[in-house]
């Protein structure tokens, strides 16, 4: 492994160049962004962790007028542009702003934390304190800003106020960056005061972008593409870049030439099957790309280790709490579509990237729609399909070995953990009962409600049963030695003096349910399971259980 300087956790561009960082050169993002004549309001959408504030940071070193890059930008592909690097580089106001740390439990708190920034931000132009040429009442509102004693009003068109000095400054006209716009609405409706932070937003953005002749024009980058009518209301010259829709397609994420480029450099070819099984496979505009984040975590982690194996590193860095919301509003009707995307087959679905949080849960749909525009799923091209599909379907599939890992251990515990939270109160008394009908009618309600994508293995059902009476008061042995072997599952209920021992067995097909519950009966007798609870326990019940794919059949001895 060649002693690479890789920049794990560093998006400010300048930082990059100036240490030697090792750079991907997306410079062709300035030139798509002023192709022709630039749009005035560009939003970018892209999941998380696939270079969006290094982006926006390169934007700013390359148009603000405070800084002198040209030597940040040697090399690069947009220097080759000398006409266009005269006309932008250095010669504009610029207002780099992120709101990717805006969070709370409740709108105060997270009010608090974006006055803080917002105070921050204005700190960087005190200069214009100074000027003649600005007007002396922004000035007393700049000074209530950059303190963070502003009032809500001024809170919401700080950017409109920032924008207008700056303009009267330098007599010329703002771009601005809006870095992750929409993480505050997110946290906002994860904690219940979604509609206050979407009003004060949305002022912010329709005084920032509407009729604004203070606005060159501006960009705005975010996970989520919020309906334009809920955030981006009279914002009438809006072009949204899409991972569907996209004319960015290599300025986000790596493509296989990048990624072989940076393989050779780091004298890591030998790796470059793994980490395409584990980190290619998204799918932007018409390019397969990889997730930059966890290339880069790799290698570095290779660099103090070489034996190091692939990680999950874009799990412990996405807001997870969205697609958690799904699993427990959508339960078992997803069940389906989940075991085909695990077992590696791909789902058809209709996809709306124009959603807005207040009505996130109001579909199945919109549960498809966040996990394919978040990263989780990507789509498979048409041509790579043995039938055309109908209009506005995608064919989706999970995109490589690192996101299947997330399904397989985060998903799939999240709707197990909402699983404890149905009601088993009838197959409880069932069991003590001895009602062997009931018993089975309701652990097959349960069973269609479980993930399985493990061509349902004894280990499947053995974990499932286990389950079940777990965490509902009872004491459960699985596996455990008794009499003359060892029984699949034991159930102790003490204060009732009471013990439930269960024997599965799996049937290969439907008509042999019924012989493999006699068997596991038979096996219960043979090897006296049961035997050694009868000094202790009043009742002793011995069930005898077959399982056939998501069916069960259930005998008492």
């Amino acid at each position: 492994m060649a002693n690479l300087n890789i920049p794990v956790g560093i998006s400010d561009f300048e930082k990059i160049r100036k240490n030697g960082f090792y750079y991907v050169d997306k410079s062709s993002l300035i030139a798509e962004i002023l192709k022709d004549e630039p749009t005035e309001v560009t939003l970018i959408t892209r999941p998380r962790r696939f270079g969006k504030t290094l982006g926006m940071s390169m934007l700013r070193s390359f148009f603000d007028i405070r800084k002198d890059s040209k030597e940040l930008f040697e090399g690069l592909e947009i220097s080759e542009d000398a006409s266009l690097c005269r006309e932008w580089m250095n010669q504009w106001p610029t207002i780099f702003f992120t709101l990717k740390d805006i969070d709370g439990l409740d709108f105060d708190e997270a009010y608090g934390q974006l006055a803080a920034q917002i105070s921050n931000l204005f700190k960087e132009y005190t200069y214009l304190l100074d000027s003649e040429d600005v007007d002396i009442d922004d000035k007393e509102i700049f000074l209530a800003l950059k303190a963070g004693k502003a009032d809500k009003i001024q809170i919401s068109r700080s950017l409109n106020t920032l924008m207008r000095m700056l303009q009267q400054y330098y007599k010329k006209p703002v771009i601005l960056l809006l870095d992750e716009y929409d993480v505050p609405i997110a946290k906002a409706s994860s904690h219940g005061y979604y509609a206050q932070m979407l009003n004060l937003i949305k002022i912010m953005m329709s005084t920032a972008f509407k009729d604004n002749n203070s606005l060159r024009f501006a960009v705005i980058t975010g996970c989520l593409k919020i309906a334009k009518e809920s955030i981006f209301t009279g914002t009438n010259n809006l072009v949204s870049d899409t991972i569907t829709d996209s004319r960015l397609n290599e300025c986000f994420g790596f493509t296989q030439k990048e990624v072989d480029k940076l393989l050779i450099a780091a004298d890591a070819q030998r790796l470059a099957d793994k980490i395409k099984e584990w980190y290619d496979g998204y799918q932007f505009g018409d390019f397969d790309v990889y997730c930059p984040w966890d290339v880069m975590n790799y290698l570095y982690d290779l660099k103090r280790n070489p034996m190091a194996k692939p990680a999950s590193y874009w799990r412990n860095t996405s807001d997870n709490a969205i697609i958690r919301s799904f699993i427990e509003y959508a339960g078992n009707s997803i069940t389906k579509k989940l075991e085909i995307l695990l077992s590696g087959g791909y789902i058809l679905q209709q996809i709306d990237e124009n959603l807005t949080y207040d009505y996130l849960h109001s579909s199945e749909d919109n549960l498809w729609s966040v996990l394919y525009v978040t990263g989780y799923l990507t789509k498979i091209r048409n041509v790579e399909l043995e039938k055309s599909l109908p209009e506005n379907m995608l064919a989706l599939q999970i995109p490589n070995a690192e996101i299947r890992e997330i399904f397989e251990t985060t998903v799939v515990k999240w709707f197990d953990d909402s699983a404890k939270t149905w009601n088993r109160r009838e197959l409880f008394a069932a069991v003590w009962a001895e009602n062997s009908e009931n018993l089975t009618e309701e652990m097959n309600k349960l069973l269609r409600k479980t993930i399985s994508y493990h061509d349902y293995r004894e280990d499947f059902y053995h974990a499932f049963l286990a389950g079940i009476f777990a965490g509902a008061g009872y004491i459960v042995e699985s596996n455990k030695e008794h009499g003359e072997g060892r029984s699949d599952v034991v159930v102790y209920d003490s204060v009732n003096s009471r013990v439930a021992v269960f024997e599965a067995k799996y049937a290969v097909s439907m008509d042999e349910m019924g012989q493999k519950c006699d068997e596991a009966l038979h096996q219960i007798d043979e090897r006296m399971y049961a035997k050694e609870f009868e000094d202790e326990y009043d009742h002793i019940l011995c069930y005898g259980i077959s399982f056939f794919k998501k069916r069960c059949l259930i005998r008492i001895k």
